[in-house]
C-alpha cells in the first residue's frame, strides 16, 4: 500500500488544500492529512516560525469537516518532527502543493533537510490548479478579519467557511 504524508499548518484550510488533498489521494492507496504547528526557523536561519489565528484542534476539525468526502484521507494532528511522523506512518512520499516559484523556493528547503535527516523521505511536488493558484491561508486570515465572509466562498471549503462563521 502507498502512503502519501501531506503536512501542513491548515490555518486555515483553503480549497487549494483541498485540490491537493483530492489529487493526491488518486495517487495514494492512503493519504494522512496532518495538521502541524511548523517552525521554519530550524530549516533555516532566513525562515521564521509561524503565528497561528485558530490552535491545532480547530484546525484539524476544519481538516476533518472539508476532507469527509475524500475516502482514503485520514487527518491527524502531530507536534512532533514531520520526518519522525513519516516514519511512524510507513509513508512512501511527502505532498506538498506549489503555486509559484516563492512556494517553491520554500518547499525546497524543508524538501532538503527532510531528506538530510531521513534518507527515505521523499518530497512529491503537485502545482496548484490554475484557478486556486492565488489562494492561500494568509488571504483567508485576512478575509476572515475583515468578515468578508462572501469573499470567502469561493476560496474556502463550505463546511469549514459555516464553522469559521459560527465561532466568529
Amino acid at each position: 500500500m502507498k502512503i502519501a504524508l501531506i503536512p501542513g499548518s491548515f490555518d486555515p484550510i483553503t480549497l487549494g488544500h483541498v485540490n491537493i488533498i483530492e489529487r493526491a489521494s488518486k495517487m495514494f492507496d492512503k493519504v494522512y492529512v496532518a495538521v502541524m504547528n511548523n517552525d521554519s526557523s530550524k530549516h533555516s536561519a532566513t525562515l521564521s516560525s509561524k503565528k497561528y489565528m485558530l490552535d491545532i484542534e480547530d484546525r484539524l476539525e476544519l481538516v476533518k469537516l472539508s476532507v469527509s468526502h475524500v475516502e482514503n484521507a485520514e487527518p491527524i494532528a502531530s507536534s512532533g518532527m514531520l520526518i519522525d511522523l513519516f516514519d511512524e506512518l510507513g509513508a512512501h512520499a511527502i505532498v506538498k502543493g506549489i503555486r509559484n516559484e516563492k512556494d517553491l523556493e520554500y518547499e525546497l528547503i524543508h524538501a532538503k533537510w527532510n531528506k538530510e535527516h531521513n534518507e527515505r523521505a521523499e518530497t512529491v511536488f503537485l502545482p496548484a490548479a490554475e484557478d486556486l493558484c492565488s489562494v492561500s491561508s494568509t488571504l483567508v486570515r485576512e478575509l476572515i478579519a475583515e468578515k468578508k465572509f462572501d469573499d470567502l466562498e469561493k476560496i474556502m471549503p463550505p463546511k469549514a467557511l459555516e464553522w469559521i462563521k459560527n465561532r466568529r
